[in-house]
């Protein structure tokens, strides 16, 4: 006796379809489980043998031999202990096999039957859908979250029981449908507004350009100055995701086992924020098979690195890497996986330990305690923070001026503007990302063309600051999001004048 049934694995945040094959044959009673499991997978022989048994089926006491194809690629988690039970019952005539056509099944048993919840459930389904799959069985708790995935039909089980009567059309359950206009278009309501925000004009106006572009942003300051109030308000102005955008996040989350019960969609663009002790494979992701870690699940939103000289020193330098291709690579004996990280990174310092550097009055820190403080930030990881910008002490006269400041709302309303443009621009070039803040060398030739007075000018911040060619690039972008929000077609002298201004701090505190 003979059956087969198509489940999945994970790759990253890539799903593939495999195939369970059930044998059973004359001999003496034996249970193999083969096609390199790990552990957990192995464990699922004696799960699956007792919620055969409490679900009321009669388990075979035969010879089974169980085949996880394709065997060369490592396969983990519970997550076949479903398709392995209909496998079986299938084997012994309590299932039609015909029933099992281009039905992907997945999903942990309990001892009694019952199906719990998994991880990483939407890569799956997409690739059932794009493999041609017309219905994927899964558990209940995951029936929302693979909704999402239009042109294939979800059937959300809660007991195994359920799952052969569904089979074999004694019980009906409609597909799980979401609609995900709706949860796109709900409005996010934030408790936090920049209204909040007194005085810090200045920040403000960086941290408005830096939403626009995407642009990496570093804020120093003195304690109490509202740094880390004005990073956690970056959300309230970023403009809405796109399904793409979505679906991409949520994969993400899927994977790292983030996503809530019945929760089917990231619709809110991701805000984290680490605390320093951070170890680095929990920044980038890792494990004998890495799960994604902060960069990644930041990904198409925020990463907020609070005292960043906190940070340990080597943690903050495998962040170069990903901050300038988008992405990070995995390896491990197992695999070697890519995950995305094309994050927005926004961090704050304080100028010297005790934070009131230059102000001598209050800052007693010597010159070596300041240069080993500064220090921790290396050249080529603040080369690519596009934006560095000085929060100031808050004055008595802001902290109770009853002037109604800029809302994020109306903020927003500008940085959408601005990211539709550059929409507008890249998508003709057929790039994915159409940030600003991930204009490559060549692309920064085509959309950042200046005029001889221009060209004049970054000429001599070029060679007054002692730019590197990293930063002479990320100044031309900045300055092209100017002009965005601006509305220019050109960059002009005044646009990149202010880009040429967030560099200049590195002189103040690096030189």
């Amino acid at each position: 006796m003979f059956s087969k049934v198509s489940s999945g694995a994970l790759l990253g945040i890539d799903g593939m379809i495999l195939q369970v094959e059930v044998d059973i044959s004359n001999g003496l009673p034996a249970f193999d489980l083969v096609g390199l499991p790990d552990s957990s997978v192995k464990e699922s022989k004696e799960r699956v043998r007792t919620a055969i048994k409490n679900s009321g089926y009669t388990f075979p006491i035969e010879r089974i031999t169980i085949n996880l194809s394709p065997a060369d690629i490592k396969k983990e988690g519970p997550i076949y202990d479903l398709p392995i039970a209909i496998g079986l019952l299938t084997c012994v005539d309590c299932i039609n096999a015909k029933a099992l056509k281009d039905v992907l099944i997945i999903g942990e048993l309990s001892l009694d039957g019952h199906i719990n919840r998994i991880n990483g459930i939407l890569p799956i389904i997409y690739s059932a859908y794009k493999e041609g799959y017309k219905k994927c069985i899964v558990p209940i708790d995951n029936a929302k979250e693979g909704g999402v995935v239009n042109g294939i039909d979800i059937i959300g089980v809660s007991h195994l029981t359920e799952v052969v009567d569904y089979l074999n059309g004694k019980k009906d359950i409609r597909p799980t449908q979401v609609k995900v206009d709706t949860l796109l278009h709900k409005k996010d309501k934030f408790s936090i507004d920049f209204q909040d925000i007194k005085g810090q004009l200045n920040v403000r106006r960086a941290l408005e350009i830096a939403a626009a572009g995407m642009h990496n942003i570093l804020i120093i300051g003195p304690p109490g100055s509202g740094k880390t109030m004005m990073a956690k308000r970056i959300p309230t102005i970023l403009p809405e995701l796109t399904f793409e955008e979505s679906i991409e996040i949520t994969k993400i989350y899927s994977v790292a086992g983030l996503l809530k019960n019945n929760e089917s969609l990231i619709t809110k663009r991701p805000f984290r924020s680490p605390h320093h002790t951070i170890s680095n494979s929990a920044l980038t992701g890792g494990g004998r098979l890495p799960k994604p870690g902060e960069i990644s699940l930041s990904h198409l939103g925020v990463l907020f690195l609070d005292e960043l000289p906190e940070f340990q020193k080597n943690v903050l330098e495998i962040m170069r890497q990903p901050l300038e291709d988008g992405e990070v690579t995995i390896s491990r004996v197992n695999a070697t996986l890519t995950y995305p990280a094309n994050f927005m990174l926004v961090a704050s310092m304080n100028p010297c330990p005790c934070g009131y550097y230059p102000d001598i009055e209050k800052c007693h820190c010597t010159p070596l305690q300041i240069k080993r403080y500064i220090s921790k930030i290396s050249g080529p990881l603040l080369d690519r923070i596009d934006i560095h910008i000085e929060a100031s002490n808050i004055q008595y006269k802001d902290l109770n001026d009853t002037t109604v400041n800029e809302s994020s709302e109306h903020i927003k309303e500008r940085v959408f503007s601005a990211q539709n443009i550059q929409r507008n621009r890249y998508h003709k070039g057929h790039k994915k990302e159409y940030f600003n803040a991930s204009l490559n060398p060549v692309e920064i030739e085509t959309y950042c063309q200046l005029g001889k007075a221009e060209k004049d000018i970054i000429q001599q911040a070029f060679e007054t600051l002692d730019l590197s060619a990293r930063g002479y690039h990320r100044i031309l972008k900045v300055a092209r999001t100017i002009a965005d929000l601006d509305k220019s077609e050109d960059i002009k002298l005044h646009h990149l004048s202010e880009a040429i201004q967030y560099r200049t701090l590195d002189r103040k505190y690096w030189d």
